[in-house]
């Protein structure tokens, strides 16, 4: 090992992957259009790695997300938004009805109950994201 190589931090990014002991096998060529290439190229400087460095974590990775799965999350996200509009204007009449009279509401349970319904389902809704 070279002396440079002994004073890096093992914490230290390497920019190109260590090479494998059986050696590169198959080699993939990707055509891109010089937008893409260069949102490549600006994208691997930002993570100080190789190109195809960052095209195969990438494509390797579990936790990367399509489009689809992007889109699903977005659009779940759209929904619990509308359910807490509809809880807060629930939430509030509640407490209207509650403070115009001494008597506390039957609807109060299942209007918390509900809440806490929304709030396991965003919950899982950021799991996911996660």
């Amino acid at each position: 090992m070279s002396e440079e190589n002994a004073a890096r931090s093992p914490l230290s990014r390497r920019r190109r992957r260590a090479n494998s002991p059986a050696g590169t096998k198959k080699r993939r060529d990707v055509w891109v259009t010089a937008e893409e290439e260069a949102a490549l190229i600006a994208k691997a400087a930002r993570q100080k790695v190789t190109v195809p460095n960052l095209l195969l974590t990438a494509a390797l990775s579990e936790g990367s997300e399509t489009p689809t799965e992007r889109r699903a999350a977005m659009a779940e996200l759209m929904a619990i938004h509308t359910l807490l509009a509809r809880v807060s204007n629930n939430v509030n009449q509640i407490a209207r009805h509650a403070n115009a009279g001494d008597e506390f509401p039957q609807d109060a349970k299942a209007a918390l109950a509900y809440v806490r319904e929304v709030a396991v389902r965003i919950d899982r809704t950021i799991e996911g994201l996660m």
